[in-house]
């Protein structure tokens, strides 16, 4: 299976260059279980969900612990059906058949509560995609139902489901929706903007 994410980092500071610079120290632990292509546009994070998720998050942590407004834009995608396998992306978190909806949603929700606390606190906003054929409005409503118990969520919106508080429950809720709902090998996507320090809030 083929899992990744495009991921683009916007600082809201003239030193913009900096920050981001700081803040891409935060992948030196995943560098070796993941692929990293970066152009003009974005940057391509290409491995498994259980190091690409912590990756985002501590890339993202880095970034908004300088206290200036930073925005991730990310697209996030498995089991894509024009992409190649991809050895780097081996998982266990999709092997097995599928287990019933709430022992998912049971499971994903102990991993929310034993996620570390980042000291960071950010609001995002995202839309999930179940590709394919089978019944994808179960899952999505699985997913859905799993959001509002994981104490991240904050409301539902068009098109998009918001979440807040620290980043790592946040980013923690956020992987269990990408690989807990949806078939193991199918294709599920995310599309996913986060936000701390925005002035807005204030």
């Amino acid at each position: 299976m083929f899992s990744g994410a495009q991921i683009s980092l916007y600082p809201m500071t003239g030193d913009f260059v900096g920050v981001i610079t700081s803040a891409l120290s935060a992948l030196d632990p995943y560098r070796e279980r993941l692929r990293i292509e970066t152009d003009d546009v974005s940057t391509l994070l290409v491995g498994p969900p259980e190091v690409l998720f912590p990756a985002m998050r501590d890339l993202f942590s880095a970034a908004a612990g300088t206290g200036v407004h930073c925005v991730l834009s990310a697209t996030i995608s498995r089991g894509c059906p024009g992409e190649p396998d991809d050895a780097i992306c081996q998982s266990g978190q999709f092997e097995g058949p599928l287990a019933a909806l709430s022992e998912r949603q049971a499971s994903a929700l102990d991993a929310v509560r034993t996620a570390p606390d980042m000291g960071v606190s950010s609001v995002a906003q995202f839309s999930l995609y179940v590709m394919g054929q089978g019944d994808h409005m179960a899952e999505i409503y699985g997913c859905i139902d799993f959001l509002k118990q994981s104490g991240t969520f904050e409301k539902s919106k068009h098109f998009a489901t918001k979440l807040s508080g620290d980043t790592g429950a946040l980013f923690a809720t956020l992987e269990q929706g990408f690989c807990r709902f949806g078939p193991p090998e199918g294709h599920v996507t995310i599309d996913l903007t986060v936000s701390a320090n925005s002035p807005s809030a204030r």
